[in-house]
């Protein structure tokens, strides 16, 4: 009989791959090792290529992949791609959650002694890693009723923080504080609410005012104050004069809200050094700078701390 006709026993071929005689028999009965025939008594009998197979099993079991995925792997090679692929997001996902965890012990653990009952009632209402649900939906109650789905959805995508995946003690606090923070606010004011205007025309001219001030070079003044002014010219339906500007100075402070201050301060602090400044950060700069023309420069020194009274 040739190798290739050989045949093993159960424990023989346990024994050729270095694991139990229930190892190999729970395999062969989730029909993930194929016998090469019986006994006339009934006993399992396996060819040489059951070895091999054996082998791949257990590498694939060893990181952790389902019998049933194990099996798609083994037998349908356009499978391999998308189950593996799915098994390394589920391990991201699992190493970030241990990254949130060991954040948050650090966080605890470094605690000064009159904030750690604080401390641990914000992380108590935070999952690792956080969900965002909880986010986007307080700022879609700051939208309009009837507000266009594609405006919406780019709103909060610019206004949700996305949790990092390797977060510092400090950004841990912070996202805990900020869930906490729309968790209990109440429902946020609608942006010039109680004036009619065109919320789709404001938007969009908002969004291309931020992207000029955030421009390398751009300042806080110039095109982007221009756009900036603009999109709520256009959105109530009025000409961009120093009579509208003051008008709209007095609208911007009128609709100062301390939360929405307190949200942006908090989601700055979760961005990496190179992403640049929050929506917030933008609009509060924008605000400051209409504030500075009107005031004929006089409070050209002010800090950027001021941004919230002026409606960020």
């Amino acid at each position: 009989m040739g190798a290739a006709d050989e045949v093993w026993s159960i424990g023989e071929l346990a024994e050729r791959a270095g694991v139990s005689v229930k190892t190999v028999r729970y395999y062969s009965e989730r029909g993930l090792l194929p016998e090469a025939g019986r006994t006339g008594g009934g006993h399992r009998r396996y060819g040489p290529g059951a070895l091999e197979r054996l082998r791949s099993i257990r590498a694939l079991r060893a990181l952790e992949l389902p019998v049933t995925d194990v099996g798609r792997v083994l037998d349908q090679g356009s499978a391999w791609e998308d189950v593996v692929t799915g098994r390394l997001r589920e391990v991201e996902r699992r190493m970030t959650a241990l990254r949130w965890h060991e954040a948050s012990l650090r966080l605890l653990r470094d605690a000064p002694a009159a904030e750690r009952a604080e401390r641990l009632r914000l992380l108590g209402g935070l999952a690792a890693p956080p969900d965002t649900t909880v986010l986007a939906r307080f700022w879609r109650r700051t939208l309009p009723v009837r507000f266009p789905a594609r405006l919406a959805a780019a709103v909060v995508d610019a206004a949700v923080p996305r949790p990092p995946d390797d977060p510092t003690p400090a950004q841990v606090l912070a996202y805990a504080r900020l869930h906490a923070l729309v968790a209990a606010a109440p429902a946020p004011p609608v942006h010039l609410a109680g004036v009619p205007h065109r919320a789709d025309a404001l938007y969009e001219g908002l969004a291309e005012a931020y992207d000029l001030a955030a421009a390398p070079g751009s300042g806080d003044g110039g095109e982007a104050l221009e756009r900036f002014v603009g999109a709520y010219a256009d959105a109530l339906a009025a000409r961009d004069t120093p009579a509208f500007r003051r008008r709209l100075a007095r609208l911007l402070v009128a609709g100062a809200d301390p939360v929405i201050g307190r949200y942006w301060q908090l989601a700055g602090a979760l961005r990496d050094p190179g992403d640049g400044p929050t929506a917030g950060a933008l609009h509060g700069r924008l605000c400051l700078a209409l504030k500075r023309e009107l005031t004929d420069g006089t409070e050209s020194g002010a800090e950027p701390g001021a941004a919230p009274a002026w409606g960020e």
